[in-house]
C-alpha cells in the first residue's frame, strides 16, 4: 500500500546540517504549545518546507522513548503539512514536556503550530517574514530549549 502523493516526507524536506540549524535557531521566530516548543523561519527560495524534530535527553533518558516521540511528531507533520500554505519555511519542533503525549494530542498541537505560522505569513507585509505582535501570539526570540 503506497501513501498518497502529498503525504510523504522525502529527504529534501528534512532540515539538517550544522549551519542551517544554527541559522534557524539564531534568526528564527520562537513559540510554544503545551508539549512543544517550535522555531520557524521563512524566506528561502526553495520550493519545499523543511522539518527538524528534537526530543532532549533531559526528559527521556532512554532512546526508545525519544525515538517514539520523534516518530509521532514526524508523522503528525507528514499528515498535515498541507496546512502550511507557504513554501520555503524551515521548522524545528522540540518536545518540552516530561511525559509522553498521545499521538492525537501531538497531531492537534502540530496543526495549531502550522496554523499559527500560516497566519503569521499571511498577515505579514511583503518582505517581512513574521512579527510576534501582528497576530497577538506569544512568541519569543529566546533560543533556550
Amino acid at each position: 500500500m503506497t501513501a498518497p502523493q502529498g503525504h510523504t516526507l522525502p529527504k529534501e524536506e528534512r532540515l539538517c546540517g550544522k549551519t542551517t540549524v544554527a541559522a534557524l535557531i539564531s534568526d528564527g521566530k520562537w513559540g510554544a504549545t503545551a508539549h512543544l516548543r517550535y522555531c520557524w523561519a521563512s524566506g528561502r527560495d526553495s520550493g519545499r518546507n523543511r522539518l527538524m524534530v528534537s526530543v532532549p535527553k533531559k526528559f527521556f533518558k532512554r532512546a526508545v522513548r525519544r525515538n517514539l516521540l520523534k516518530r509521532r511528531l514526524r508523522e503528525a507533520y507528514r499528515l498535515q503539512k498541507e496546512l502550511l500554505a507557504a513554501t520555503g519555511v524551515d521548522l524545528m519542533l522540540a518536545y518540552s514536556h516530561p511525559e509522553i503525549a498521545d499521538f492525537a494530542i501531538l497531531r492537534a498541537e502540530v496543526a495549531e503550530i502550522l496554523h499559527r505560522i500560516t497566519q503569521k505569513l499571511s498577515s505579514a507585509p511583503a518582505g517581512i517574514t513574521g512579527d510576534a505582535d501582528a497576530a497577538g501570539l506569544p512568541e519569543s526570540k529566546s533560543p533556550s530549549l
